[in-house]
């Protein structure tokens, strides 16, 4: 079920973007939400649950994702909190492959059914980045056909991580370490896109409260 949860929720994000075509201003008011949505399910659920694991060097694991999360940054131009700056009409293959990667890590520790808070936060996360995304394509030179179907590739990434974590020993028996890692990357991911969300350091109402319902949400799920 997680698969398919997964996978349609890229499909959403497509839908969205083809056929509601969503304003820049809508875009930046979900990537908020997903932001303190990610951040809040992060703090309240997954810390505790790496925390109480019998490894005493899990913390590492965190650092290591956060480090992760700023190499793949730097390929990805940003693209994981929202923001693609791309010069030319050439499609960003090294960004779109660091998005794949992205999406399959998140996958894996989502084998066999757990980490069900994990799963929506990944959900409510992988749909504003999609339009993001697709807005891109659209926008581009990209071709609709050629769109449809590096979306849809991108769309199968976190199914495939969630397959390969059940099914690859090594993977399931480190599989807290690996949520431990997701943890770190979380927790960037979700406060960059908090902390930008004030553009020019001036306060936005409307920001601020997709935030707030983002967090509220998280907390009463």
């Amino acid at each position: 079920m997680s698969i398919l949860i997964l996978f349609l929720s890229v499909i959403i994000g497509i839908v969205i973007v083809f056929v509601l075509r969503p304003s820049q201003r809508i875009t930046q008011l979900l990537l908020s939400f997903s932001g303190a949505y990610l951040l809040a399910i992060t703090v309240t659920h997954l810390l505790p649950e790496v925390f109480t694991s019998s490894n005493e060097k899990i913390s590492i694991f965190i650092i290591i994702g956060l480090l992760l999360q700023l190499i793949m940054d730097y390929f990805s131009k940003g693209a994981e909190h929202g923001h693609i700056h791309v010069h030319g009409n050439k499609f960003p293959v090294v960004l779109f492959v660091s998005l794949c990667l992205h999406a399959f890590t998140e996958g894996i520790p989502l084998a066999n059914g757990e980490h069900e808070e994990l799963l929506w936060a990944i959900v409510v996360h992988k749909i504003p980045i999609t339009i993001v995304l697709g807005s891109f394509l659209v926008h581009s030179k990209t071709s609709i056909t050629k769109s449809l179907i590096l979306l849809i590739l991108f769309s199968l990434m976190s199914p495939f991580g969630n397959f390969v974590g059940s099914n690859v020993p090594f993977l399931v028996t480190y599989k807290t370490e690996i949520t431990a890692i997701i943890v770190g990357i979380f927790l960037h991911i979700s406060t960059i896109i908090i902390f930008e969300s004030a553009e020019n350091h001036k306060f936005n109402i409307a920001k601020f409260v997709a935030i707030l319902v983002g967090f509220i949400v998280a907390l009463i799920v």
